[in-house]
């Protein structure tokens, strides 16, 4: 319950400054800035278990780097030229000859009040290419996929955490017996 509190305590604490990157990801696209998007969420539970818990959300997708002693994990270029041409039907902009993305997990360790923390940070690039000559452009992001991996990581945190407190349970209680 402890641990529920603080997790808390840190989500409210950082919903402002989630709430403000919206506003200066406008600005710095405006006069031509980096607009790179960086998602972060701080857990109160121990390393190894983060860890496994966002490789475990990775799963699904082809993995280039996963490096434990550093935390990084990438993966590879995955292509989705369909979906993009899909959701930028409506528009008026012209189709999309390629479009690919990949993501790059960051799982650092901390301390927050003397206890155990790790921060687990989504980076997506998304590139489009809409002729041959063009080459490679970069794509703001809409945070939808990072947030929803980060969420995902959240749950098996959880998930793994329950199922650790009743294992220490159950070999508490055969060493009682």
């Amino acid at each position: 319950m402890k641990a529920l509190q603080k997790l808390l305590l840190l989500t409210l604490s950082f919903t402002p400054y989630l709430l403000q990157t919206s506003c200066m990801s406008a600005y710095k696209k405006s006069v031509g800035g980096d607009i790179e998007q960086v998602f972060s969420k701080i857990y109160i539970i121990e390393y190894s278990l983060a860890w496994e818990s966002a490789v475990e959300a990775l799963k699904a997708s082809p993995m280039e780097v996963v490096n434990r002693e550093n935390g990084t994990l990438q993966t590879k270029w995955i292509d989705n030229t369909s979906e993009r041409n899909l959701i930028d039907s409506v528009g008026s902009v012209s189709p999309y000859i390629k479009a690919q993305y990949r993501f790059r997990v960051t799982v650092a360790k901390g301390f927050y009040e003397g206890d155990a923390s790790v921060r687990v940070t989504v980076q997506k690039e998304q590139q489009y290419q809409r002729d041959v000559l063009e080459g490679w452009r970069n794509q703001e992001t809409d945070g939808i996929q990072e947030n929803s991996l980060l969420y995902r990581v959240g749950k098996l945190i959880e998930f793994r955490s329950k199922i650790q407190t009743i294992e220490n349970q159950k070999i508490k209680s055969q060493l009682k017996n």
